[in-house]
């Protein structure tokens, strides 16, 4: 890619890291324009992927009991395939959580994937240890999580790793790093700890590379896509929106931008939004290699898609880790119609009382149903069907309703009574109801612990 007519002088006291992906289903063509403008300027740099969520774990690790060659990221070479060999050839390495529930497994498809591109032998090093069903006894185990999640079947159970294995794998040669379950502002920590030579309780440049890994981890967030409205908050050339680079100075100082010649815009609202993105305490953002402070952070324009961040501080690692764990919880069932022309909005509520009514007959009175009508009320209703946005008309306004009614049980035959009873609606009324689509499938629910530090032991390895 031609850069644009914009230069920065290369520098080895600067670390540039490029974010390819925020999320399992991101755009696969999104990492091309980070690693041409990478090259393009120059200097020591890195490209991470962040592609795993807790729920995306959960089913990658169900995959890995069905097939013990499956369980991490489904469209693996589809990410890495167009970037490989320029990131290879220009010294460029590579760090993914998406070895998800199977990281060795990831490692091996990334190899194939190098000889099939002509290039030679990677040095792949995995990060294991995150995996608490395997690590711990159950006892252990059952002793930390919630109350309420005795008896349940647990599917999956992962603390969430820091960078210290990512930044020795890479100053061992490391060209590619593939993890499980980091947090995930580490994935761009660990080059950065690799490349300064950053101590482990140097707490306040821990904290500056943890919160421009928090920028950098959901894609195109912090270059717009998460931040426009239109009319309010205008974002110009959205479809090509472009994905974010950090510029790390070893004093802890850095500037976000992002890929050359795309679209979005990198200023210091959507700095300040994607910065308070998941933080509940800003004066205590912990993570697994320091507790990040911004609390008095400066965000400050420094020249087209360029905001400089300064001011965070750091203090010192949490005792614990942090742990996801995800468990069975039975069956949803999910039914939708449709209703259009005059009165469609009251045909909808009396098709979603029917429903009610019907399952009250034959005996689930029981189970929790959630009724929206989409197009009125739907975003804003809870799952007791109780209104909580502004007060609306009598629906006379409206001429296209879609009803979705859902319910959550244990047991799959109640889940598929309640799809037959919205099948049903197409002719036992009410009138002019259309395009009937349900669906039954098993249904995973998450909770939070924590682990004491010392029963966790992550390591990391070449994989040949």
């Amino acid at each position: 890619m031609r850069p644009m007519a914009q230069t920065h002088t290369p520098s080895h006291d600067v670390l540039r890291i490029g974010c390819g992906a925020g999320f399992s289903g991101d755009r696969w063509d999104a990492a091309v324009a980070v690693v041409g403008t990478l090259v393009a300027q120059g200097g020591p740099s890195a490209l991470i992927f962040e592609t795993l969520a807790e729920r995306t774990l959960a089913l990658a690790q169900l995959q890995r009991r069905g097939d013990p060659g499956a369980g991490c990221e489904p469209m693996l070479e589809r990410f890495v395939a167009p970037v490989l060999s320029p990131c290879v050839q220009h010294g460029i390495p590579i760090i993914g959580n998406f070895g998800a529930a199977n990281p060795r497994a990831a490692a091996e498809r990334l190899q194939r994937l190098a000889r099939s591109l002509g290039l030679p032998a990677l040095r792949i090093a995995v990060v294991e240890g995150d995996d608490l069903l395997t690590g711990l006894d159950a006892g252990r185990l059952q002793s930390l999580l919630p109350a309420h999640l005795n008896g349940r079947t647990l599917v999956s159970a992962n603390a969430y790793l820091g960078a210290v294995e990512i930044a020795q794998a890479l100053r061992e040669g490391a060209q590619v790093v593939v993890t499980g379950r980091v947090a995930d502002p580490s994935l761009a920590l660990g080059p950065m700890m690799a490349h300064f030579g950053w101590a482990g309780d140097d707490w306040d440049r821990l904290a500056c590379g943890t919160i421009a890994g928090h920028l950098l981890e959901c894609g195109a967030q912090v270059c717009g896509g998460y931040f426009a409205d239109p009319g309010v908050k205008d974002v110009p050339q959205l479809a090509r929106v472009g994905f974010p680079l950090v510029e790390m100075h070893a004093d802890g100082r850095f500037v976000v931008t992002k890929a050359w010649s795309t679209g979005g815009c990198v200023d210091t609202r959507t700095v300040k939004e994607q910065l308070l993105y998941e933080i509940h305490d800003p004066a205590r953002y912990l993570t697994p290699d320091v507790v990040a402070d911004i609390a008095e952070v400066e965000v400050r324009a420094v020249g087209p898609d360029r905001v400089e961040v300064t001011g965070v501080r750091g203090h010192a690692l949490p005792p614990t880790l942090k742990a996801t764990v995800c468990f069975d919880a039975g069956w949803l069932a999910e039914g939708e119609i449709s209703y259009a022309g005059a009165n469609a909005a009251g045909r909808g509520r009396l098709a979603g009382e029917i429903v009610r009514e019907r399952l009250q007959q034959i005996g689930l009175k029981h189970l929790p149903l959630r009724i929206d009508l989409i197009g009125q009320s739907s975003v804003l209703a809870d799952d007791a069907g109780r209104w909580h946005g502004p007060v609306q008309d009598d629906g006379g306004g409206i001429h296209d309703i879609r009803l979705r009614v859902a319910a959550s049980t244990g047991h799959r035959n109640d889940a598929e009574a309640v799809a037959r009873e919205v099948l049903a609606l197409y002719t036992c009324g009410p009138a002019g109801g259309g395009g009937v689509r349900t669906q039954v499938s098993s249904r995973l629910a998450s909770d939070s612990c924590f682990v004491p530090r010392d029963w966790v032991r992550p390591t990391w390895s070449f994989v040949p």
